[in-house]
Order: structure tokens, then C-alpha cells, then sequence
């Protein structure tokens, strides 16, 4: 089975985003939600998400932090990290690539971009 992990510790953003997302859970892919850092590797580890949606303001692990982990500690490569989050400063985006994330999208996002990385990601189209 196929698997998204949504990670915001705002709860309005978890919903949008879970939301938006909504029309790949009647088509089979699981959403799984952790409201911080700590919870996101905890689930990254167990339940091995194709793609995570990773903001990176968050109390206790930021975001830069679980990318990190993930890619360059766990060496989980094949797993797809979409840096979303309203830092949009050059020097955050390059953190962001060195931390090994697979794309970085500032906040406010577009819909469509959303699920058109899903549906790339996870090889499935919804529309």
C-alpha cells in the first residue's frame, strides 16, 4: 500500500493538506499525520511513507532535522520529502537541499502542485 505522511504541528495545515489530498485515500494510498518531529521519524521508520510533506518550523525537531535523518542517518533515499513551509529565503532553500530534500515548496502552495507531486511520486493519476 501506497503512503502519504503529512507533518505540520499547525492542525489547520495538516487538515488542508489532508484534504487536498483526500481523492488518493478512495483510490487505496494511506494518510498518515504527525503533528511534529519526533512523530514524523517515528512513522517514517515504521510505516516507510513513499512521500512526506515536511513543514520545517516546528518545535523540538524542525523539519531541516527530520530531512536529515531520513536521507543522510537512516539512508532512506527512495523515500520523497517535500520541504512545504513559508520560509522562502535563498539560504533556507539551500539548507533545505543539503539536507537532502527531494523538492521545496514555499507556503502559500498551489493545489494542483500538491497533487501533481503525489500523483508522480506515487505513479497514480486521480484526475
Amino acid at each position: 500500500m501506497k503512503k502519504i505522511l503529512i507533518v505540520d504541528d499547525e492542525v489547520n495545515n495538516r487538515l488542508l493538506l489532508e484534504e487536498i489530498l483526500e481523492d488518493f485515500k478512495e483510490i487505496g494510498v494511506e494518510i498518515l499525520l504527525a503533528s511534529d518531529g519526533k512523530q514524523a521519524l517515528d512513522l517514517i521508520e515504521s510505516e516507510r511513507p513513499n512521500l512526506v510533506f515536511l513543514d520545517i518550523m516546528m518545535p523540538t525537531i524542525n523539519g531541516y532535522e527530520v530531512c536529515n535523518v531520513v536521507k543522510k542517518e537512516l539512508k532512506l533515499i527512495n523515500i520523497y520529502i517535500v520541504l512545504l513551509t513559508a520560509r522562502g529565503q535563498k539560504d533556507d532553500r539551500d539548507r533545505g537541499f543539503e539536507v537532502l530534500c527531494d523538492k521545496y515548496i514555499t507556503k502559500p502552495f498551489y493545489f494542483n502542485e500538491v497533487i501533481g507531486i503525489a500523483e508522480d511520486v506515487l505513479e497514480l493519476k486521480i484526475h
